[in-house]
C-alpha cells in the first residue's frame, strides 16, 4: 500500500520569482529540479500568470473577491465613488504617516541641539 501525501503548495512569491528565473533564462528542468517539482508545473504557474489566474484559489472567493467581482457591472457613477473612496482612505493614511514622521524629526532634531 503506498502512501499519499497531501499535494505541496507554493507561495505566489515563490511562483513569482520562479518565473523570474525563468524569463532570466535559467532552464525549466534545472528550475524544476531545485524545487523538487516537475517541469510542466513551472510551465503551468507561466501561463496561468500570463493568464492573470497565478495564485487565485480554488472554490469559493473570498468576500474581497467576490465584492470586486460584482463591482464589475456597476454603474461608472459607482466605480468612481468606490475609487474616490479607496484613495480619499490612501490619503488619510498618508498623513497620519506624515505626521508621525513630522513629529519624529522635531523630536530626532530637538535631541540633537546642545543644551544651554
Amino acid at each position: 500500500m503506498t502512501e499519499q501525501s497531501a499535494p505541496r503548495r507554493f507561495s505566489r512569491d515563490l511562483k513569482l520569482k520562479t518565473l523570474e528565473r525563468l524569463a532570466a533564462g535559467e532552464r525549466a528542468s534545472v528550475l524544476a529540479a531545485s524545487l523538487g517539482v516537475a517541469r510542466q508545473l513551472i510551465y503551468k504557474w507561466r501561463d496561468a500568470e500570463r493568464a492573470g489566474t497565478l495564485g487565485r484559489r480554488r472554490g469559493r472567493p473570498t468576500k474581497v473577491e467576490a465584492l470586486a467581482k460584482a463591482g464589475d457591472g456597476r454603474s461608472e457613477l459607482e466605480q468612481a465613488r468606490r475609487k474616490i473612496a479607496e484613495l480619499e482612505r490612501k490619503v488619510g493614511r498618508q498623513a497620519v504617516e506624515l505626521d508621525f514622521f513630522q513629529g519624529a524629526l522635531r523630536r530626532i532634531k530637538a535631541s540633537r541641539q546642545p543644551s544651554e
